[in-house]
C-alpha cells in the first residue's frame, strides 16, 4: 500500500467536506492493478448549484474580496508552506490515483505546485491599473477588478500542476473558485484544497465539486451565475465548454487543448543528447502530456544514427510499479487510454511505418505499454496526426528546414515545438517560423511559474501561467472624472 491514507473524499463547498445531493459515489481506481482505491462523491446539477451559490456569496458578501491583497497574498503563502509541508503525503496520492512515478511527483511536480502558488501570492498585492491621459480636462484611470465566480475544469494527466494553474492567478486577482477534478484522479485536489482553508482561506472561496464531465463540467460550463470558465483537455471538449459558454451568458473561456508537438532535431545535432531529450519529451509522463513532442522530425543526414539510438534508449526505459526507486515509466491512466493506445499501435503498423521497439503491453496486470518507437513515418499517417497520448515516438525523416518548417505547421494544433541545434541562426529561423506557443530550444517540458503556456490554432485560447495568465481573472474598468481650472493636462 502506498504510505498514505485517503482523507477526503466528499465534495468541498463552502469550507467544508459534504456528501453530493444524489448521495451517489463513483470509484477511482489504481491503475497499476485497476483495483478500487476509494468510492468519491459524484456532484451533479444540483451540486454545482450549491458551490456556486457559495463562491457568490463568498464573492459579493464575504471578506475574501474586502481584505487588502497583501492580506490575501499572505494567506496564500501559507498555502503553499503547507503543501511543501506535506509534499511527500501529497506526491504519495497522486502516484496512487494517476500512475505517474512517485520520484516525479514528490522531486518534481509537487514542488513546482508549491512554486506556483507562491509565484501567485508576490502577484496579489501587485495588480494595478494606470492613470491614461486624454484629450481635454478629464482625470482617467482604469481600475482591474476580480471577475468574479471562476468556473475551473481540469484534467487526469497533471492533476495538481494544473490545479495550480488554474486557482494561482484566479486567487490572486481576488475571485472565487468552483473546480471541477476528473473522475479518474479526483483525490489530490481534494486533499490539497482542504489545506487551503487550513491556511486561512475564507468559507466559499474554493469549492470543489467531483463528478462526470457531461454532468459536472457541463453544469459548470452552462451555468448563468460563473463569470468565467477556465478549461484543460482535449480539442473535442473544449469547443463544447465554449459552446456552452456562447449558450449561457457569453462568459470568457481560457482553453488550453491538445497538440501534435515537432521536435525537430537538426543535421548538427549531437545525436546522443538529441535521442535522450527527444525521449524525454515524448515518454515523460507515460506520453500522457499534451505537449509531448509526439513527431520526432530529424535530418536526414543523422537520421539512421538517430532512429538506431532511440530505439536502443527506448528498450532501456524501465517500466514497472511507479513506487518503485529507478522507474521511470508507470502505467497508463486507465483501460479506455490502454485501449486507445493500443490501437494506434496498431494502425502505425497497418499505415506501413516500422516498429523499431515496443509495441506490446507489459504484464497482465494494471495499464502498462511497452515504450513504442516507430520510424519511417510518413505524414498522412494517422500516429503522426492525431494525439495518441501515450508511449509512442514517430521519427520522421526531413531534408532542410524550408521542408521541415513547412510540413511541422500543417497541422490543426499548435501547442508547441522543440528544436535541438548548435546554430544560433537556425534556432532563431525555426522558433520564428514555427506555429505554437511555445517554442523549446535545446531543452523540453521546461514548466517553470512565469513562463507563459499556451496554443495557437485548434490547441487554445489564451494563456496560463506567468503575468499573462492575470489577465484570464480581471476585468478593465475605465474612470473618467471632469478637471476644472487644471494646473496640468
Amino acid at each position: 500500500m502506498p504510505p498514505v491514507k485517503v482523507e477526503h473524499t466528499q465534495l468541498l463547498i463552502n469550507g467544508k467536506f459534504v456528501d453530493s445531493a444524489s448521495g451517489k459515489t463513483f470509484p477511482t481506481l489504481d491503475p497499476r492493478t485497476g483495483e478500487v482505491i476509494a468510492h468519491v462523491a459524484e456532484g451533479d446539477l444540483e451540486d454545482v448549484n450549491r458551490a456556486v451559490s457559495a463562491a457568490r456569496k463568498a464573492f459579493d458578501e464575504g471578506p475574501w474580496l474586502k481584505m487588502s491583497a497583501y492580506e490575501r497574498s499572505k494567506i496564500l503563502y501559507r498555502f503553499a508552506d503547507l503543501i511543501e509541508k506535506h509534499n511527500d503525503e501529497i506526491a504519495a496520492l497522486e502516484t496512487w490515483d494517476n500512475g505517474k512515478p512517485y520520484a516525479q511527483a514528490a522531486e518534481v511536480e509537487i514542488p513546482l505546485l508549491t512554486r506556483l502558488i507562491r509565484y501567485f501570492a508576490g502577484w496579489a498585492d501587485k495588480i494595478h491599473g494606470l492613470t491614461v491621459p486624454a484629450d481635454g480636462p478629464y482625470h482617467v484611470q482604469t481600475l482591474h477588478e476580480p471577475i468574479g465566480v471562476a468556473g475551473q475544469i481540469i484534467p487526469w494527466n497533471f492533476p495538481l500542476l494544473i490545479y495550480g494553474w488554474k486557482i494561482g492567478p484566479a486567487l490572486a486577482c481576488g475571485n472565487t473558485i468552483v473546480l471541477k477534478t476528473s473522475e479518474q484522479t479526483p483525490l489530490s485536489a481534494l486533499y490539497v484544497s482542504n489545506l487551503s482553508y487550513e491556511a486561512g482561506l475564507p468559507d466559499g472561496v474554493l469549492n470543489v465539486v467531483s463528478g462526470r464531465g457531461p454532468t459536472v463540467g457541463a453544469a459548470i460550463a452552462s451555468h448563468m451565475d460563473v463569470d468565467k470558465i477556465a478549461f484543460t483537455g482535449s480539442t473535442a471538449t473544449g469547443k463544447f465548454v465554449l459552446e456552452m459558454s456562447a449558450k449561457s451568458n457569453l462568459k470568457p473561456v481560457t482553453l488550453e487543448l491538445g497538440g501534435k508537438s515537432p521536435f525537430i532535431i537538426c543535421e548538427d545535432a549531437d545525436v546522443d543528447q538529441a535521442v535522450e531529450l527527444a525521449h524525454a519529451a515524448l515518454f515523460f509522463n507515460q506520453g500522457q502530456c499534451c505537449c509531448a513532442g509526439s513527431r520526432t522530425f530529424v535530418h536526414e543526414r543523422v537520421y539512421d544514427e538517430f532512429v538506431e539510438k532511440a530505439k536502443n534508449r527506448a528498450l532501456k526505459r524501465v517500466v514497472g510499479d511507479p513506487f518503485k526507486k529507478g522507474v521511470e515509466q508507470g502505467p497508463q491512466i486507465d483501460s479506455l487510454q490502454f485501449e486507445k493506445i493500443m490501437k494506434y499501435i496498431k494502425y502505425g503498423i497497418e499505415e506501413g511505418a516500422t516498429l523499431e521497439s515496443g509495441g506490446e503491453r507489459v504484464g497482465s496486470k494494471g495499464y502498462y505499454i511497452q515504450p513504442t518507437v516507430f520510424s519511417d513515418v510518413k505524414d498522412d499517417m494517422l500516429i503522426a496526426t492525431e494525439e495518441i497520448f501515450g508511449p509512442v515516438q514517430s521519427i520522421l525523416k526531413f531534408k532542410d528546414l524550408d521542408e521541415v518548417i513547412r510540413r511541422a505547421n500543417a497541422t490543426h494544433y499548435g501547442l508547441a515545438a522543440g528544436v535541438f541545434t548548435k546554430s544560433l541562426d537556425t534556432a532563431n529561423t525555426l522558433t520564428r517560423a514555427l506555429k505554437a506557443g511555445t517554442v523549446w530550444v535545446n531543452c523540453y517540458d521546461i514548466f517553470h511559474a512565469a513562463i507563459p503556456f499556451g496554443g495557437y490554432k485548434m490547441s487554445g485560447q489564451g494563456r496560463v501561467k506567468g503575468v499573462y495568465s492575470l489577465q484570464n481573472y480581471l476585468q478593465v474598468k475605465a474612470v473618467v472624472t471632469p478637471l476644472k481650472n487644471p494646473a496640468w493636462l
